[in-house]
């Protein structure tokens, strides 16, 4: 391969990689940093082909295939936790939080008056 041609992918590379980490620094968000740190394994990756590929190494395929999993992981991991779910959802009440729900729902329902069904079947008759 030609010397100007590995040069300036390297120096393409460290470019990309500099960028990142700056951006890893300043965030100002986790997902900002988050995209940023897989840039920077993405960098590594072909930093690592690069050498791989001027050297002829093939042993070295493994190791960036491990990597590119480790990377999918962390970012799979990530995005899962900084996901904003609704409030209350997906999470264990205690049962002091379970107490007080019950004890507004009846408060509500004893404010509203009597039910507007006569049979007083909340359900409208069906099993659920």
């Amino acid at each position: 391969m030609s010397d100007w041609v590995v040069i300036v992918c390297s120096a393409l590379l460290a470019v990309g990689c500099a960028m990142a980490v700056v951006r890893v620094e300043k965030g100002p968000s986790m997902l900002d940093r988050t995209v940023a740190l897989d840039i920077v394994v993405a960098t590594m990756i072909s930093a690592g082909a690069l050498y791989a590929a001027v050297e002829r190494r093939a042993d070295i395929v493994p190791i960036l295939v491990a990597l590119a999993l480790v990377g999918f992981v962390a970012s799979v991991t990530i995005a899962r936790f900084a996901s904003v779910e609704p409030e209350g959802e997906g999470r264990v009440r205690t049962r002091e939080e379970i107490a007080a729900e019950e004890a507004e729902r009846l408060r509500r329902e004893s404010a509203a008056g009597p039910s507007a069904d006569p049979s007083g079947d909340q359900y409208g008759g069906e099993l659920r």
